[in-house]
């Protein structure tokens, strides 16, 4: 099953692993296909090869059938999900084909797939493939303005989320103010007018389908008073930047949000390079911090992001290595030198962050 904002590349990606007249791609999000798919098991069970069943949440009914298709002698067919995700989609996925399925996240493209492209071109358009590839950075910014009023109006009503469009073009517009920092639902839920119960809602709805990143605290044994708050992230870079009205690297370099963007940028650099399987952040009250914090192979990895020319080690960082326990510490910096600091830091551009994470 591959999983991801729609828009992301999914499909185009389906499309490479079957022939230009092969009978066995289905948008179920067509009418006339998903009708074929009232009776599931009769659409599918005469199938052979590779069959590609695209926005499978839109057809919950079909997961009970591809577990018994599934377990068929002789494997006749195997299926490939393409999902923009759901709580129905991953719901009637995880019941229905335990131990039948692997979840593979799809993305927008990463800085390890751009060949040494500018990685400004990549942190002011984002990763969406139609927004980054588009002739001239107003049709970029036009493109992502478009697909944040789509997303609103349309995408969350078919993916099963029953909200406000007018609401959560507003919400989302607010929570992108919170761009990494801890996240306050009292006070968002109070400025927007909402319960807390309706801004839980309308967060999830934005998690699930991708557009934002709820990193979790990571709560450590060390005797200390932690927070206990997760961060928000918008895990797109160029979406954030037009939810905030930045439309050229002028506005950007000259925005307050300057730093909070690129951190929530080099951040998903960081995990695409080492898919971690639960990424957290760290911070103690006395003011010891560290941005990232997962296992590798491992090994516990440690990460800092520093918009700096030369950022040195900081208090904060060998206190946070002391309570991890850390066997390495990155510090992600954009520059293009790649340094030792000493044994167990190690300061790195982030355009070879990708050189890490095998």
């Amino acid at each position: 099953m591959l999983m991801g904002p729609r828009q992301c590349g999914k499909t185009s990606l389906a499309r490479q692993f079957l022939s230009e007249d092969a009978p066995n791609y289905f948008d179920l999000e067509k009418p006339l296909v998903a009708k074929l798919f009232d009776e599931p098991m009769n659409a599918l069970e005469r199938l052979r090869g590779l069959v590609v069943l695209d926005e499978a949440q839109l057809q919950p009914k079909i997961f009970p059938v591809l577990r018994v298709l599934a377990d068929r002698k002789g494997t006749p067919a195997r299926f490939l999900v393409l999902g923009s995700a759901s709580p129905e989609l991953s719901r009637q996925a995880s019941e229905s084909l335990a131990g039948r399925v692997a979840f593979i996240e799809i993305k927008g493209f990463s800085l390890a797939e751009l060949d040494n492209a500018p990685v400004d071109r990549l942190w002011l358009r984002g990763s969406f493939p139609r927004s980054y590839l588009a002739r001239s950075l107003n049709e970029s910014t036009q493109w992502r303005e478009n697909f944040i009023l789509s997303f609103v109006e349309r995408d969350l009503a078919k993916l099963g989320f029953g909200v406000s469009p007018k609401a959560m073009a507003r919400f989302w517009t607010m929570i992108s103010h919170y761009h990494g920092q801890i996240w306050n639902a009292t006070e968002v839920a109070a400025s927007m007018g909402f319960s807390q119960s309706s801004a839980r809602n309308y967060i999830d709805a934005l998690e699930q389908t991708f557009m934002i990143r709820r990193l979790q605290p990571y709560y450590a044994n060390v005797g200390k008073r932690l927070v206990k708050t997760p961060k928000l992230y918008i895990r797109d870079s160029g979406l954030f930047h037009a939810l905030q009205n930045i439309h050229t690297m002028r506005d950007l370099v000259t925005n307050p949000k300057l730093g909070a963007s690129w951190e929530g940028f080099a951040l998903e650099e960081v995990l695409s390079a080492f898919n971690p399987r639960q990424p957290y952040f760290y911070a103690a009250q006395s003011a010891a911090e560290l941005d990232l914090f997962f296992l590798h192979k491992s090994k516990r990895i440690g990460v800092e992001f520093k918009r700096a020319d030369a950022p040195a080690m900081t208090k904060s960082m060998h206190v946070a290595m002391e309570d991890l326990k850390l066997h390495k510490l990155y510090i992600i910096y954009p520059g293009d030198r790649r340094a030792t600091l000493n044994k167990k830091v190690e300061l790195v551009p982030l355009a070879q962050v990708h050189e890490l994470g095998g």
